[in-house]
């Protein structure tokens, strides 16, 4: 992928989210960018509607999401033909409706998965993809304060900020892709492919991006928008902290994990 097509990418997701959000969004966005989703497309966890806006220039067939208000941002976005408010674990279509099914940093925060991942099974095709990503096992060891407080001999004091900083970031799950793999394969599906992403330098960025985007909830809650002035000059901060990684963002040591399943025939 050529550089300016990265910078697209990162510019349109920082220029309009928090930059520790955007910053992880824009790194999904490149993955999907280089994966072909057969129509017709369910989007799992569709949420306010901004990544698909951002990430697709097309629009998906159907967003599904248990929550109103972000439903309705979705629907002024106009990125899904279809938004359904419905939950994972009974989605509403009949079965084989859909090729391909999707879902963008989702299922760490749903706490019984077994019901969605059959759910997802019954709605696809057989044959068809399952594409999702999540943060993995190395995500709560890997927070900055974790080993920080660590370093100068606090471990457990360490693990409860990790707990902390999950249970702020809703996360039901920060498990291996051996465990995804398991579960998949319960569900009936086989897995085509995985990677990491993400690396522990990059968590440290989104980590410390919290704090500091405090004054962009100040704007949403206000103005309606995350960023105050969307601008270059504005954010040439946090660009130059998250550009590099748009470069290669597979890692070996990487916090999030990337899934590409089938379901089986």
């Amino acid at each position: 992928m050529d550089s300016w097509q990265l910078d697209e990418i990162l510019w349109r997701h920082i220029g309009s989210l928090p930059y520790f959000r955007g910053f992880l969004r824009a790194v999904e966005d490149r993955f999907y960018q280089e994966i072909p989703l057969s129509p017709p497309v369910l989007d799992l966890g569709s949420g306010d509607g901004h990544f698909a806006s951002a990430a697709f220039d097309h629009q998906l067939d159907v967003g599904l999401d248990p929550w109103v208000a972000p439903t309705l941002e979705a629907r002024q976005r106009g990125a899904y033909r279809m938004l359904v408010l419905g939950a994972g674990g009974r989605i509403p279509f009949k079965d084989g409706s859909f090729a391909t099914v999707t879902s963008t940093s989702v299922l760490e925060h749903i706490p019984d998965l077994a019901p969605v991942l059959s759910e997802v099974a019954r709605v696809l095709r057989p044959g068809g993809r399952f594409v999702f990503c999540v943060p993995n096992h190395r995500f709560p060891e890997s927070l900055w304060g974790r080993k920080a407080l660590t370093r100068i001999g606090l471990p457990r004091l360490g693990e409860a900020y990790s707990r902390w900083f999950n249970r702020i970031a809703r996360h039901a799950h920060t498990d291996s892709p051996v465990v995804w793999e398991g579960r998949l394969a319960e569900a009936g599906f086989d897995l085509l492919e995985t990677w990491d992403y993400f690396p522990p330098k990059a968590l440290t960025i989104l980590e410390w991006g919290h704090p500091l985007g405090l004054p962009a909830l100040l704007w949403k809650k206000v103005l309606g928008r995350w960023v105050l002035v969307p601008a270059r000059w504005n954010l040439a901060i946090p660009w130059r902290l998250t550009r590099p990684f748009m470069d290669d963002p597979r890692s070996a040591e990487g916090v999030c994990s990337f899934f590409f399943a089938r379901r089986r025939p």
